[in-house]
Order: structure tokens, then sequence, then C-alpha cells
């Protein structure tokens, strides 16, 4: 076994490791270049960047590294549902009063619907590779990224999903396993309300023997212990989202990063309340007080946007009670203080020993 693997070559880095595309402000442009600096694939989350800002933030990274990169969007454009959108927005303002603000009327929301705009962007400034969550890129958009040599990987949490991205045309597919914080990737909700969840070690092994093209674990991955494990379930990489939350370079709100290094494997649950898409993330009072209510939210993006101004006030008052803390089942196994560099250093000098001592 080497860590060598054909994702390396294919994508060309020297290790096999992305960071995650954590949309919402985790990911910042330094950390993205960091990761692709230290050899991996660095991702920009930039599903909810409006267009110049994306362009901005590309054209930033740019600066700041000469490797490889990705950028992220949610693969999906859904018209907002504002049936019960007054009905909802009193339970919200129940959260509202906690935290001081103005109260929301029962008024239509209005989401911002950046897919193709953002998609226009990344083919102007021809990054080298494109990443979607909730779905694979549409026929027209693969086949004008492919024209320009752009690398496509979509992130899927079954094997029926893997099989769909392959043959669409990716090049690498991220076996999202239910560990996994954030958004679950699973392309229809309808017919599973809270995604597809299925244990990273028994979904990589199925995805890897069905498809063709290199499948990438995510889910619980933490460590050079888990990089070794995925590829001897016959992944080709690892993709790792909550172990550079708390790194030096992170965007995540101070608040929130104590939050992850006090938690545990206990900490998170998969909730549908921030967003109306089912995501792990640490139970708090908002997910608390929402689910005592007893109703549903509204579909995604219409939670979302009903949802920000709670999110934006826990930020600016540094009250992680109400922030959306996305965040995987490996906290116990996050550290402090460290740049991103020394985490890809470390996750591979710990693989690289692993397996040295096992070819003894």
């Amino acid at each position: 076994m080497k860590l060598d693997t054909e994702l390396c070559r294919l994508f060309q880095i020297r290790y096999p490791i992305f960071l995650a595309g954590m949309a919402g402000g985790p990911v910042t442009v330094r950390l993205a270049a960091a990761v692709s600096n230290a050899g991996g694939l660095g991702t920009l989350g930039g599903a909810y960047m409006a267009p110049e800002e994306l362009r901005a933030a590309i054209r930033e990274l740019r600066e700041l590294t000469d490797a490889p990169f990705g950028v992220n969007l949610f693969s999906v454009q859904a018209a907002d549902d504002n049936s019960r959108t007054e009905e909802v927005q009193r339970e919200l303002n129940e959260m509202r009063k906690q935290l001081g603000i103005s109260p929301a009327s029962g008024e239509a929301v209005q989401s911002p619907d950046y897919f193709e705009q953002q998609f226009a962007v990344l083919i102007e400034e021809q990054v080298p590779v494109i990443s979607t969550a909730f779905g694979v890129l549409p026929a027209h958009m693969m086949k004008q990224a492919k024209d320009q040599g752009i690398r496509i990987v979509a992130m899927a949490t079954t094997v029926q999903e893997a099989l769909l991205a392959e043959q669409a045309g990716c090049d690498a597919i991220v076996a999202q396993g239910s560990e996994a914080g954030g958004h679950r990737g699973t392309f229809d909700i309808s017919s599973r309300p809270m995604g597809a969840n299925i244990g990273t070690m028994a979904l990589v092994p199925q995805m890897a023997d069905h498809v063709r093209v290199p499948v990438i674990a995510a889910g619980g991955i933490m460590d050079g212990r888990g990089l070794v494990a995925a590829l001897a379930l016959g992944a080709q990489g690892v993709q790792l989202g909550t172990r550079f939350l708390t790194s030096i370079e992170s965007g995540a709100h101070e608040a929130y990063q104590k939050m992850l290094l006090s938690g545990n494997e206990e900490s998170t649950v998969i909730t549908k309340a921030f967003s109306g898409r089912p995501a792990r993330g640490m139970k708090n009072s908002f997910i608390e007080m929402w689910d005592k209510r007893g109703i549903e939210p509204l579909p995604f993006p219409t939670q979302n946007t009903a949802t920000r101004d709670i999110r934006n006030a826990a930020s600016k008052q540094n009250n992680p009670d109400f922030m959306s803390l996305w965040a995987g089942q490996g906290l116990r196994m996050l550290t402090s203080g460290q740049s991103a560099a020394s985490i890809v250093e470390e996750i591979i000098h710990q693989a690289q020993s692993i397996l040295l001592n096992t070819n003894r």
C-alpha cells in the first residue's frame, strides 16, 4: 500500500488529502491555499458566495498558491417554498427573543440563486477542480467543464449515487459516511428526509467495488490512522473538514472553535433545523428548542435564509447556542493552534509510520 495513489497523479497533488469545501466561512482563502501548498487539495467553499465575491476569492487564492485547488458548489436549483413561512417564523421568533433581535414577519422569504452565475465564474477563472454536493453538475455544465480540462468531483452517500456520478463523467467521488460533519450530500432527500446515513467503513469498500474512478473517503477521518484505514478499504484518498476547523487558518468563529474543542463523539446530531437539509452539527439550544416545537422546517434553501439573521446575531454576540456548529464525530482528536500545513504533515507522517511498521 502506498500514499502516492492514482488520485495524486490525476489531481497533480503530492498527498491524497482533500480539504472539504465547507461553505459559509470556515474555509478561508488562507486555509485552502495552505492545504494546497502542503501537498493536498485545498477546496474553497463557494456555495453561498455571490459571483463576484467568488471571483475575488479565486483570484486571491491564486496569489497564495501555484498548486491545484478546488471550488465546491451546491449542485441544486430549488425555488423557495413559502407555503408555511408564517408558521415557521413564529417559532423562530421565540429564538430571536433569546438574542434580543427584531422578530420576523410572515412575509415570503427570497433566497439568492447564484448557481449558474457561480459556475460561469469557475469556467471563466479556469479553476482546476470543481466539486459538488447534493448532486452532479447538469450535463451541459459537465461538458463545458470537461472541455476545459477541469477535474470534477461529486459527493455521494450511497453506491447508487456514486454510479450516477460516474455515469455523469465525474473524475472522482467522495464517499461521505454518516460520521461526516456538515450537510449530508444525499442527492434526493424526498425519499430520505434525514439523508442516507451509511457509515464510512461500510460505504467506502462497497463504493470502491462498484465504480472505476477513484473513491475519496470522508467522515470521521482525523489522522494518519484514518488515511491508512481508508486506503485499506479501497479508497484512493481522504477528505477532511472537521480536522481543519480549529487550525490557525480556519475561519470558524472563536466560540465555535471552543465548542468543538470541548466536544466528543456524542456531541453531534443530524438536524434540518438550520437549513432545511439534513446536516451533522453539535447539539445546542437552537436545535433543542426547535426539536421541542415539533414542527417541520421549511425546505432548503428557504429555512436557511429564514434562520440567517439568528445565526448572524449569535455570531456577533459570541453565542454558540444559536450558531450552526457543523462538525463530524471525531472531535476528541482535534487540536488547537496548529497550522493547516502541520496538520497535513502530521497525517502523512503518521500514515507513513504505520505503513512502514506494517511492511516490516
